[in-house]
């Protein structure tokens, strides 16, 4: 799909927000001071009285920033959902880069931590940060759904950017078909396709015993295990190899224990070389395993080797599928900014390749600066294939219905949860 529009600012975006920058502490101590407050915050929320007091906050302070193009106008909250800021992943690279285009512009910034893990609790933080007079949320993954059904009409001149919330999130969490409001705007990505471009550099990087684990069975993370295994085979099928394989299991959770490194310990201890963790820190589970047997790790979302490398052994992160995460950040408050925000308002925009030649355009792909390229397979033959798949000479299946991952020239051993 083509972004005419994104694509305009993506180049730099990319860069900057695959780098992250900025110290937390000015920011961790708004997110503890939010923390404390939101048992307070979410049982005045409940009122008549705080809703009028909160709704007036939100209409003054939007007020201020109506489409002049001034970034000073601009109150930036980043809420976690979760996890926190130090995951290596989404609430991570969306912190590191809202708080630098802040600096950089010269607006306001600061982010908030839910006091637990449901919509209540992110709810109370909207509320809190309204009521502080942001005037710009920005909340990555899917578990935001809930949170921006409940609020977003409670606070129509607030603007919302959503990072990997889907259609079907919105609509299961309102019960609407189609649901959107003009102050909301998501990013999805297309990750069958970097979850692609990692089966197939795996192959013809020489590895033959594959393993994917996946966080949960989401959508996101089913369409980057189905377009992993459908890169290996392909890769497989020009190397006319026959005796490449996947294990492909989901840890049923965001994070690694003890359960899973056991899991993975089999994996690797029974000839698994590579394996693809997919899904928050389930990847210290895959790590932890590797590191016994000198095994390999692909990572997920944002270039994870400086973290995988830094715990468990240079050499260790093979590739990693990544999103633009940063970039999407950059690019919507960059439209706020410049009062374009009618271009997105309403939408959730599906991001994935926009240019055959120019892989810093693209939303989504692999490192090329830290990549383990080699004679088998190098920078240009990733180009290359870039190239290919933003042509449509190669198309990958992004259909999440299937019950498991189909292939033709490997074999998938499909294992379900571990846990």
């Amino acid at each position: 799909m083509k972004k005419k529009v994104l694509c305009t600012v993506l180049s730099a975006a990319m860069i900057l927000a695959l780098a992250g920058c900025g110290s937390t502490d000015t920011a961790s101590t708004a997110s503890t001071a939010a923390a404390e407050a939101s048992t307070e915050a979410s049982a005045e929320a409940t009122t008549e009285a705080a809703q009028e007091q909160t709704t007036e906050a939100s209409e003054a302070a939007s007020s201020e920033a109506a489409a002049t193009g001034d970034a000073s106008d601009m109150k930036i909250a980043m809420i976690t959902d979760y996890g926190d800021i130090t995951d290596e992943s989404f609430n991570q690279i969306t912190y590191e880069t809202s708080k630098a285009w802040a600096e950089e512009n010269g607006c306001d910034f600061t982010y908030y931590k839910p006091e637990g893990d449901s919509t209540a609790d992110r709810v109370a933080m909207i509320d809190k940060a309204v009521a502080d007079g942001y005037n710009v949320l920005v909340m990555p993954g899917y578990a935001f759904a809930g949170a921006i059904v409940e609020t977003a009409d409670m606070y129509p001149d607030v603007k919302y950017v959503a990072i990997d919330v889907s259609q079907f999130d919105f609509d299961s969490e309102s019960g609407e078909d189609g649901w959107t409001r003009d102050n909301v705007f998501s990013a999805i990505y297309q990750e069958e396709l970097p979850g692609y471009m990692a089966g197939y550099a795996a192959v013809k990087l020489g590895y033959k015993k594959l393993g994917f684990l996946g966080g949960m069975a989401v959508p996101a993370v089913i369409r980057y295990g189905y377009g992993y295994v459908q890169g290996a085979d392909e890769a497989a099928g020009e190397l006319g190899l026959t005796d490449v394989e996947v294990k492909y299991a989901y840890a049923n959770q965001f994070y690694g224990d003890s359960d899973i490194t056991a899991a993975m310990d089999t994996w690797y201890q029974n000839g698994t070389e590579v394996v693809f963790a997919c899904g928050g820190g389930v990847y210290t589970s895959a790590g932890e395993a590797a590191q016994k047997v000198d095994g390999k790790v692909i990572g997920v979302d944002v270039d994870q080797k400086a973290t995988i490398d830094g715990l468990y052994g240079d050499g260790m992160t093979v590739t990693s599928a990544m999103k633009g995460l940063g970039a999407t950040v950059n690019t919507l408050l960059a439209a706020i900014r410049d009062g374009q925000w009618d271009q997105y308002k309403g939408k959730i925009d599906n991001l994935g390749l926009v240019s055959g030649d120019d892989m810093s355009l693209n939303y989504v792909g692999l490192p090329e600066e830290s990549t383990q390229w080699s004679d088998s397979f190098t920078d240009d033959d990733y180009k290359a294939l870039v190239a290919k798949m933003y042509s449509g000479e190669i198309t990958v299946d992004n259909d999440t219905t299937k019950e498991q991952p189909t292939a033709t020239n490997i074999t998938v051993d499909f294992q379900g949860n571990i846990k």
